[in-house]
């Protein structure tokens, strides 16, 4: 094959594929080939926090195939995402399909049209090294606070949790809100209303002796009501204000994940899923070809020319000359750290109405469009225009009150005619309708139908949701477009957040145990400051401004001294939160939920009482936030006893470690497709039954006063003693191993293969071939050097094109 195209995803190579000729392959890597090792550091301290990278298990059949289409002369094109994931995609490919000597070619385009990819393929430039440096931090960096901080958590809280560099920052923002909602002490308030006749309208008590009204309680609004009772009600002024309004910036990912989520109710995930359709052109529409939308992880509010061009053809055409503007409306990001090189989210071809296209895209698909159509010509119509009209009302036997009624009169819609930008306040929603008041001359009398007091309450700060998060995250500087979503997935994967029945994050038990643990030794890794710091370091080595192992060596030997310090010295988290449930209707005892060392649980009594308190485990599908007495009843059913087996040894069911089982005395069976909370005892028999002549039939020799079997198990025979397994010789048949006595049997266990040490060895050897041939490898060329401290340290970089003599040396 010729010229070699490789993508990240498979609608992408198809997508591409069309608007090439027959000298094209186009592949995808699906994502990242290489990676650090799961199952160690990953990276080298000792050596300058040189990685380990190693081909992903998952991604061997892709590099098979890939290299199937490569041959000595094929032109390999790499055409990963335009940002620093996708340059480190593309700079991993090179090791892993071993291509430093094939001609290589770096293509980047914003939009996957013809026009676009053409204009790349014609344009290549060389992999940017500073671009990988930043991301190799980034992944690094997150790797040292995953590897150290996690056992540690493990340790001090419960095992099986983990902590990272930015999710636990996002969890802190959740748990901090949460604990001001806790701290949060409603104060009363009253406001007075009107509503008048002939004509009907409403008006709000404002002000009280021209001061801003603020009634404390009933005592005052009653005060207020027998004084308004004396008096009339005059229209005393009549105040009328023009303002002009401008339209929201194009969308940036932040922006387009909250407003998807105001106006079509979308988590920030499914935002990005949807996105990446449209931008993917997984779509097939009559007559275009391509993605509908640009790249979609962005923090850049810039539109280009060709862009503000064709939205100023679509404004005149689709509303007329009075909406386009003279000139172009540019904006300017108010994000932390935005790269602004880059285009906003737009339609490619902005003729491509939301109507034109709704037959062949699905419904969210359509309305992410629509959205992003909109608020793209919005930005580059006139100013809305609205007239604000404020009627002043006196009122009270001295005219002490003064009410006022607002209206709200849109004199030019401008870019309101095609999009107006949504609220997290359903109040301020209000703001961008008309509300037109009577028309009503000054100094009339005005006669009250209704005269309104009503007692209110202050409110606590309202919890986050996914978009929220989002721009609280962007605000304060933390993460980046690639990592909001991802950042928000994890944290409800891990089971520190649970988002409630109104879409909003609630931070859970075992999180807020995490996060005060962090907070308290680990200040610095959540605190909001320095992840901020974190990233502007990535931005600068990004610049080429600074090496990538600096940042390492001024965050890694104090962290893992903290980590040490506290693995010795900090004691176990405390698990102080319980929820008090109700009183068990039967026992008269209080229940309670709570969360330990080993999980969520609920709790029948208390350790003062004579008899020990009763638990039973909360499973995964039941919060323990919301858990009700109702459930906790039921779950704490268990253990009971069903009825007794033909010896008159009682049935017990239960829910343990590996899931719900029965028990006779020492023996246990597993209870897989049974419901424990249901089971009768004749099913708990036929079980019991089954499972016995299953073990019969698996038992080949016992041991009983030894405790040691061997049965047959999924690969064959083996010997379980004592709780462990040992292999038998394989020339053995079933004839010889029934035959074994205990002597025997004890000379195979002492006999047994060292665990793991062929895999070991195996391991070893490819070892050093690995890093010869790092050594071996050219990457790729840097940009000027800000960084020739750390240059000579690394293996020599070639350009895409063929490698010079020198490099191949």
């Amino acid at each position: 094959m010729k010229n070699l195209v490789i993508v990240e995803s498979p609608a992408k190579a198809r997508t591409i594929s069309k608007f090439l000729g027959s000298d094209y392959t186009v592949m995808a890597s699906m994502g990242h080939v290489r990676d650090l090792p799961k199952s160690k550091l990953g990276f080298d301290p000792e050596d300058n926090f040189k990685p380990q990278y190693m081909v992903s298990r998952d991604k061997s059949k892709v590099i098979a195939d890939l290299k199937k289409q490569i041959k000595k002369d094929t032109v390999i094109y790499l055409a990963a995402d335009e940002d620093r994931e996708g340059e480190a995609i593309a700079w991993h490919l090179i090791p892993a399909l071993k291509i430093e000597k094939n001609p290589l070619k770096r293509i980047v385009f914003h939009e996957i049209t013809e026009k676009a990819i053409l204009e790349a393929l014609a344009n290549p430039r060389d992999v940017d090294q500073n671009l990988v440096d930043a991301q190799q931090a980034r992944r690094i960096l997150d790797r040292a606070v995953g590897y150290k901080l996690s056992p540690l958590i493990w340790k001090k809280v419960r095992y099986g949790l983990s902590a990272g560099r930015v999710q636990s920052v996002a969890v802190r923002i959740l748990v901090d809100r949460e604990k001001e909602i806790e701290a949060f002490i409603p104060v009363e308030f009253w406001k007075v209303k009107t509503e008048f006749n002939t004509p009907e309208f409403k008006a709000d008590l404002a002000k009280i002796d021209n001061k801003i009204a603020k009634i404390n309680n009933e005592a005052e609004a009653k005060i207020i009501e027998d004084s308004c009772n004396k008096g009339q009600y005059i229209l005393e002024d009549i105040e009328e204000k023009e303002s002009k309004r401008n339209p929201a910036p194009p969308f940036t990912t932040s922006t387009l994940q909250q407003e998807a989520s105001r106006k079509a109710g979308f988590g920030v995930k499914q935002t990005m899923i949807v996105a990446q359709q449209l931008y993917e052109g997984s779509v097939t529409i009559p007559g275009h070809t391509g993605g509908l939308i640009t790249y979609m992880r962005t923090d850049s509010v810039n539109l280009s020319s060709f862009a503000t061009s064709a939205a100023k053809e679509v404004i005149t055409s689709e509303y007329g000359n009075q909406y386009a503007l003279a000139k172009p409306r540019h904006y300017k990001s108010k994000a932390k750290g935005a790269q602004e090189a880059h285009e906003a989210i737009r339609p490619v071809n902005l003729a491509l109405k939301p109507s034109d296209v709704k037959p062949y895209l699905d419904h969210s698909q359509y309305r992410l469009y629509s959205l992003i159509w909109k608020r793209t010509i919005a930005t580059q119509m006139a100013q809305a225009v609205v007239a604000n009209t404020t009627y002043k009302i006196s009122a009270g036997a001295n005219k002490e009150y003064e009410f006022q009624s607002k209206g709200t009169r849109i004199v030019f819609a401008g870019f309101m005619k095609a999009y107006t930008e949504g609220s997290d306040d359903p109040e301020a929603a209000l703001d961008n309708t008309e509300k037109i008041l009577p028309t009503i001359s000054k100094g009339t009398v005005l006669n009250l139908e209704k005269l309104i007091t009503e007692q209110n309450f202050t409110k606590p700060p309202a919890r986050y949701s996914e978009a929220a998060l989002v721009k609280k995250m962007e605000a304060e500087g933390i993460g980046r477009p690639s990592t909001y979503a991802p950042t928000i997935a994890t944290i409800q994967a891990r089971e520190y957040v649970i988002k409630t029945e109104d879409k909003k994050l609630q931070p859970t038990l075992i999180g807020t145990v995490v996060n005060d643990f962090l907070v308290e030794h680990f200040e610095n890794i959540v605190s909001l400051g320095f992840t901020a710091y974190v990233e502007e370091e990535f931005d600068k080595i990004a610049d080429g401004e600074m090496a990538w192992e600096d940042v390492m060596k001024e965050f890694y030997e104090p962290f893992v001294k903290n980590v040490d310090d506290k693995t010795e010295n900090a004691p176990r988290a405390k698990f102080s939160d319980i929820r008090e449930l109700g009183e068990h209707p039967e026992l008269k005892k209080p229940i309670t939920a709570r969360v330990g060392q080993y999980g969520p649980y609920v709790q029948c009594g208390t350790k003062e009482d004579e008899e020990k308190p009763k638990i039973a485990s909360i499973p995964k599908t039941i919060s323990v936030n919301n858990i009700t007495l109702e459930e906790s009843l039921v779950l704490l059913q268990l253990p009971k006893v069903l009825g007794q087996d033909e010896n008159g040894n009682d049935i017990k069911v239960n829910i343990g470690r590996f899931g719900p089982y029965l028990q006779i005395k020492s023996e246990y069976f597993s209870l897989k497709e049974d419901d424990p909370y249901t089971v009768e005892l004749p099913r708990a028999l036929e079980v019991i039954k089954e499972l016995k002549e299953i073990k019969a039939k698996a038992l080949l020799k016992d041991f009983p006063e030894e405790e040691t079997q061997i049965l047959i198990g999924r690969y064959g025979p083996y010997i379980k003693s004592k709780k462990k397994n040992y292999k038998l010789p394989k020339e053995l048949d079933e004839q010889d191993i029934k035959a074994l006595n205990w002597d025997e049997v004890k000379e195979i266990i002492k006999n047994q293969p060292v665990k793991g040490r062929r895999g070991a060895a195996a391991k070893k050897a490819p070892a050093k071939k690995a890093t010869t041939a790092k050594k071996k490898t050219t990457a790729v060329k840097k940009t000027p050097a800000k960084k020739a401290t750390t240059a000579a340290k690394k293996p020599a970089v070639k350009k895409t094109t063929t490698a010079t003599k020198k490099e191949t040396k």
